[in-house]
């Protein structure tokens, strides 16, 4: 754990432990909800791509490549899988016609709607079997005020 130190002095100890724990529990989440739902053979990055395309809109290869900090070459792979699978597709960028954005195809917002019910759905299961409705408004209360925090 960090020592208050480390960060600042006018930070409290407990913000700092709320910090670290906020942190560390996210991170077991989001890697917990990742094994709750088949991303049907895609890697991490191909699905990171699928993700952000759904999410920000069509981009070239390489605005992608950007985004996802990796280079053109192996986003230019990452492409070619989800092309072959059906989840993307690509067409001529109407501002320039020599290069081609990529968007998904309804087969690639259906896997990721998949995705994200399947981790709703374990979720939910988890809450209502590890905790009471108490616990429950209170994991309400608390995602409020981190909701607060990040806008």
């Amino acid at each position: 754990m960090w020592v208050m130190d480390e960060i600042t002095a006018d930070v409290t100890e407990s913000a700092v432990r709320a910090a670290h724990e906020v942190r560390t529990v996210f991170s077991r989440l989001r890697r917990r909800l990742k094994e709750s739902y088949d991303n049907e053979g895609l890697t991490p990055s191909q699905t990171s791509a699928l993700s952000r395309l759904s999410k920000e809109g069509p981009a070239s290869a390489s605005d992608l490549a950007a985004a996802e900090r990796v280079r053109p070459q192996s986003m230019a792979a990452t492409l070619a899988v989800l092309e072959e699978r059906g989840l993307i597709q690509r067409r001529p960028d109407p501002g320039d016609g020599r290069r081609q954005l990529v968007s998904p195809t309804d087969g690639g917002r259906a896997f990721l709607e998949d995705k994200r019910r399947a981790g709703e759905e374990w979720l939910a299961r988890a809450l209502q079997d590890a905790c009471t409705e108490r616990e429950r408004a209170t994991i309400l209360e608390a995602m409020a005020l981190l909701d607060r925090l990040v806008r």
